[in-house]
């Protein structure tokens, strides 16, 4: 099989490139059911995969020095229902019976995906090609209104300085949920 080169990517495809690169977030949790308000430190690491038809996003947040949540987010592009579509895979170990959809609006992807434990909402601001803002929200079942989560401004970072900085505090593999990351396969590429 061979790989689509980006040429030959459809706008759509294009736009997901958005998300590719190493950044690092500053965060503010909400209180919600599942933890206490605060703060937090992000790193996400987003590749393009089979040459830009998808983007693979490694999440890990942080509270308190400690590894508090994870994800691997596959972002892609459903050409027949023309929805961007992220199927996410978390250190709560739910998984997705369907994956999240949405659409741009200008510079802002908005996805939204349903299940019987309620529904959420993710929404990316580009503010240029270094800087974004995510919104995180949840509505419970029966509920019609939304509840933030988590928010966040993402800045790009090299891969190697974040590299470093997870070396030098100490996370050579990081543990969430009992899975172990190993740095190496995470930021070495």
């Amino acid at each position: 099989m061979n790989a689509a080169s980006f040429s030959s990517l459809s706008a759509d495809h294009q736009r997901l490139q958005a998300l590719v690169g190493a950044w690092r977030g500053e965060e503010d949790v909400a209180a919600t059911q599942w933890t206490d308000a605060g703060t937090a430190t992000s790193e996400v690491l987003a590749e393009a995969q089979f040459g830009g038809l998808f983007v693979v996003q490694r999440y890990r947040q942080r509270r308190d020095g400690t590894i508090s949540f994870g994800s691997h987010n596959v972002f892609g592009f459903d050409q027949q229902r023309k929805l961007v579509t992220m199927h996410q895979f978390d250190s709560m170990g739910f998984v997705p019976a369907t994956p999240a959809t949405g659409i741009w609006n200008g510079a802002e992807l908005v996805l939204e995906r349903s299940s019987p434990r309620g529904s959420a909402r993710v929404t990316y601001i580009f503010d240029g090609d270094d800087t974004y803002r995510m919104r995180l929200q949840f509505k419970p079942p029966g509920s019609d209104v939304w509840q933030d989560m988590v928010s966040g401004v993402y800045r790009r970072v090299s891969p190697t300085l974040l590299s470093l900085a997870l070396e030098a505090a100490g996370d050579t593999a990081g543990d969430i949920g009992g899975n172990q990351w190993n740095r190496e396969e995470l930021y070495d590429r």
